[in-house]
């Protein structure tokens, strides 16, 4: 499957996940109107939002300038093969 280059369709793409997330949190609202609620679901989107930014934007732009991000798949797999290299530069010391 290729990327999409559209703009017209990365736009669409981009508005769905807006509707979709907006349904989702109307329909928890609805289900559980508090205060209480709302807080913690503004708190959770904010924080995952915040997670992703990290992943996508500080690795690559502040930590690791190799890194390219491709998905949070990726992320994981650049964190995974991190801590390998670290343990095994741990298992040799240079001095």
């Amino acid at each position: 499957m290729t990327d999409i280059t559209s703009p017209r369709l990365l736009y669409l793409k981009g508005s769905l996940f807006l509707l979709s997330g907006s349904i989702a949190a109307l329909l928890l609202l609805l289900e559980s109107p508090t205060l209480r609620t709302a807080a913690l679901l503004t708190l959770s989107v904010w924080c995952f939002a915040r997670a992703y930014y990290f992943a996508f934007y500080v690795i690559e732009h502040y930590i690791d300038p190799s890194y390219r991000f491709a998905g949070l798949g990726s992320f994981v797999r650049y964190s995974l093969d991190r801590r390998r290299r670290r343990r095994r530069a741990d298992d040799f010391p240079l001095d």
